[in-house]
């Protein structure tokens, strides 16, 4: 007989152990373990909304602190996922306030967030600190003046990329002239102009604020003022940067920035002018993060600029840095580890820009410890993909966009198979990949036999038939959300394959040859899978050989859901009942 580990102990090491998938892997050991896992675990991870009942999750994590939560597929960052369709926050916060008061800290990525869920926050969590909302929707700034004025140690604020009803500047004036807790405050997507003083007075009482972005309608001589309160900032999102400054407020500004000894990350400058970008010389140096996604910075000046940042890590830029100034990164940022190059406009074709497969070859050449990259282009090459490939083994995310459906390598003509069987072969540690281009079922054959470790892959435009998706659920072991659309597979593949979707966490599907008979089966043989039929324009009947527009497959534990939108079908598991939809309710 073994010798049994004290709990004690067990909770001390456990202590230790922050990853949600280690801590995962202590909890299948054997019953005891998972009891001390589960009365221990602070911090919770639930990567689809819909995976689990909410009041389960707080059952089973009595001691639970902070809570990160998505709800929407990440296509719907592309507007594939109509709007309500679901996602919404409500019975989560509505379980964790019921069962969880102890909570400080929430996390929503994708989510339907009313003010009723803001006020409920507020009101339910006495010590709560941590409010992170991404890509979030439905919640006015009136949700936001009720944070503000009742949770009294609030530590982070942020809002990323959300869509906020505004309703005025006025709610920075709630937060009561005792709170002195702040260290991140993020309100970049705002669209209204704040009161100055408001936000003057809270940068000014927060000595520990360490983060702070700014919308765009912050002026630059606001950011002067606060720049001064605040020099001890490591993160800063400026406002528009287009103003005209009088020769005197333009020394205070580059003054203020001059004392930003702290700063590593930067993003905002919306509409920045030429003539401003020298008063971002002094912080270069140190900058480790750069965002510049909504700088319409051109050449020579992102030169003048990158060259100045020597120990940068990660760095996210419009195409207008064209091929030159990728060079001039690749070898002045040699601590690169992240590239992200945006489109300037919606179609490349028609923008006057000097960028091609060059521009990302001479990063992975210059920059050796790049690992993670997202690329809109025009065009590419088997041959360029074959030299990242090779001079960069050590990448684990590859998302390459060419933005012309069905696009051949440029050169030679031929599908870009080769070029991305370099890059799953050559990068053993793949987890995420994105392809794009003329691919036929071979690339996918490539994917299936040597990326092992591959967790996330998204497809458009490719493939020849029902093998792409046999060669990806056979192939890929550690595959856990797979993203497809306008890829010309149907019934076999998914059908054949359907045992690996109950090891996923979920698979999107758009625009494919997928049947309606086939969703069916695939739902009653499958218990533990919800089979989502997303379809806005239903026909008046619908016969079991017809294709459906989307299809949206997730592993749960919680069942059907009862939220669902009168386009969305979910599939019984009883054939006697057959389909059905149901209203919001």
């Amino acid at each position: 007989m073994g010798l049994r580990l004290p709990s004690k102990v067990l909770e001390h090491i456990l202590s230790f152990v922050d990853s949600n998938e280690d801590r995962n892997s202590v909890s299948l050991v054997c019953k005891s373990w998972f009891e001390t896992e589960r009365r221990t675990r602070k911090r919770v991870f639930v990567g689809n909304c819909y995976a689990v009942n909410p009041a389960a999750v707080a059952r089973r994590f009595p001691e639970m602190r902070s809570l990160t939560l998505k709800g929407k597929p990440h296509f719907a960052d592309y507007n594939l996922v109509p709007d309500g369709w679901g996602g919404y926050a409500w019975p989560w916060i509505e379980a964790m306030a019921a069962k969880s008061p102890s909570l400080e800290e929430i996390r929503l990525k994708r989510m339907v967030v009313t003010d009723e869920c803001l006020e409920k926050i507020a009101a339910s969590f006495k010590d709560f600190k941590v409010l992170v909302l991404t890509s979030c929707e439905g919640f006015s700034t009136d949700g936001l003046a009720a944070i503000a004025a009742t949770c009294r140690n609030l530590r982070e604020l942020e809002l990323r990329e959300c869509i906020v009803e505004d309703l005025g500047g006025d709610w920075l004036s709630y937060f009561p002239e005792t709170l002195t807790s702040l260290v991140s405050l993020d309100f970049s997507c705002l669209d209204s102009e704040v009161k100055l003083s408001d936000l003057e007075r809270l940068v000014s009482r927060c000595p520990n604020l360490k983060s702070l972005k700014l919308n765009r309608a912050v002026t630059l001589d606001g950011l002067e003022s606060l720049l001064r309160r605040a020099p001890q900032l490591v993160e800063l999102g400026t406002g528009s940067f287009s103003d005209e400054l009088t020769p005197e407020a333009l020394s205070k500004l580059r003054k203020a920035f001059a004392e930003l000894k702290q700063l590593k990350c930067l993003s905002g400058l919306w509409d920045v002018l030429p003539e401003y970008i020298p008063l971002l010389y002094s912080v270069c140096p140190g900058l480790t993060s750069l965002n510049l996604s909504y700088a319409t910075v051109q050449m020579p000046d992102l030169v003048d600029l990158l060259s100045r940042c020597s120990k940068l890590q990660k760095l996210w830029v419009m195409d207008l840095i064209e091929d030159k100034g990728l060079k001039a990164v690749a070898s002045s940022c040699k601590e690169l580890r992240e590239l992200r190059v945006f489109p300037s406009g919606a179609d490349l074709d028609e923008t006057n820009v000097a960028l091609t497969e060059q521009g990302l070859v001479s990063v992975s050449e210059g920059c050796p410890k790049l690992e993670s990259v997202l690329y809109f282009c025009v065009q590419f090459t088997n041959a360029a993909l074959v030299t990242i490939a090779r001079n960069r083994p050590n990448i684990k995310c590859f998302r390459l966009c060419v933005m012309e459906p069905f696009a051949p390598d440029y050169r030679t003509h031929k599908p870009l198979d080769e070029g991305f069987k370099a890059i799953v072969k050559g990068c053993k540690d793949l987890q995420r990949l994105s392809v794009s281009g003329l691919l036929t079922d071979k690339a996918f054959e490539y994917i299936g036999i040597y990326a092992k470790k591959l967790g996330m892959l998204s497809i458009a435009f490719a493939g020849d038939s029902d093998l792409m998706l046999h060669h990806l659920l056979s192939g890929c072991e550690s595959l856990r959300k797979l993203e497809i659309r306008d890829c010309p597979f149907g019934d076999a593949a998914l059908l054949e394959n359907a045992a690996k979707l109950e090891t996923m966490r979920s698979l999107w599907m758009s625009s494919c040859f997928v049947s309606f008979d086939a969703c069916k089966l695939l739902s009653q043989k499958m218990p533990r899978l919800n089979v989502e039929v997303i379809d806005e324009h239903p026909p008046e009947t619908r016969p079991e050989s017809s294709p459906v527009e989307r299809i949206y497959i997730y592993r749960t534990l919680a069942g059907p859901r009862l939220d669902m939108p009168e386009f969305v079908w979910t599939i019984h598991k009883n054939p006697e009942i057959g389909v059905s939809h149901l209203a919001i309710k």
